[in-house]
């Protein structure tokens, strides 16, 4: 480790915040995204429509069933054909930041729609049953009344797939995108400090991801309450 200390750390901290931007950007797009295309997901599953529910169940069986670092590469490809496809202009925007974003949303969303499902499926059916009553229809009582005590009982369960999604961040690096780990590994390569840029990021992986389990611990005891 020899070289590596604080002066060489911070030269090396703007380039790093930049790279930690992607990782943050990324991971709101992929929560985000994911959570409203695994809420319809998991609604379609649940519908009595049998074409909704079996295309649903294959969707989530086949993203749960592929590795996150193959769709990454396949979205990597696939969407900037998609793209001049349907508008026949190239993709002007970053190639690589975009169907790392569209890969997350569309692979979490097989995630998110069975902790949806589940959280949908602990409710007692009386809810439903007073929602009826009260004159609402099937997307009333789901909108007002189902969903808003599901996504209260599976927020920690979320919360912890949003950790992963973090850890998985770094794959992007496997196509050139510079996120945290990116830009760590780069900067250590350049220095010849390629060992110890790799600890620290992984220190840093840690140290985020244990702080955040920590907080998902302390909402699961006042949720309990």
């Amino acid at each position: 480790m020899n070289g590596f200390n604080w002066a060489e750390l911070s030269t090396a901290m703007p380039g790093l915040i930049q790279g930690l931007g992607v990782t943050l950007r990324l991971l709101a797009l992929g929560v985000a995204g994911g959570i409203i295309i695994g809420t319809l997901l998991a609604l379609a599953r649940l519908s009595s429509i049998k074409i909704l529910s079996t295309a649903a169940k294959l969707y989530v069986n086949y993203f749960r069933s592929v590795p996150l670092l193959l769709v990454l590469i396949w979205f990597y490809y696939a969407v900037p054909m998609m793209f001049t496809l349907i508008t026949g202009d190239y993709l002007t925007i970053d190639v690589a930041f975009t169907s790392c974003a569209v890969a997350f949303m569309l692979f979490e969303a097989a995630y998110f729609s069975e902790v949806v499902r589940a959280g949908i499926q602990s409710i007692s059916k009386g809810q439903f049953n007073a929602a009826y009553a009260l004159g609402m229809t099937y997307p009333q009582a789901m909108r007002l009344v189902i969903l808003p005590q599901a996504f209260r009982k599976m927020l920690p369960l979320i919360l912890q797939q949003s950790i992963i999604l973090f850890q998985d961040t770094t794959l992007v690096a496997a196509i050139g995108l510079v996120d945290f780990f990116r830009a760590s590994y780069v900067r250590g390569d350049l220095m010849n400090l390629l060992t110890p840029y790799i600890i620290f990021a992984g220190a840093m992986y840690f140290v985020v991801s244990s702080l955040a389990m920590y907080g998902v611990k302390q909402l699961q005891k006042r949720l309990r309450v």
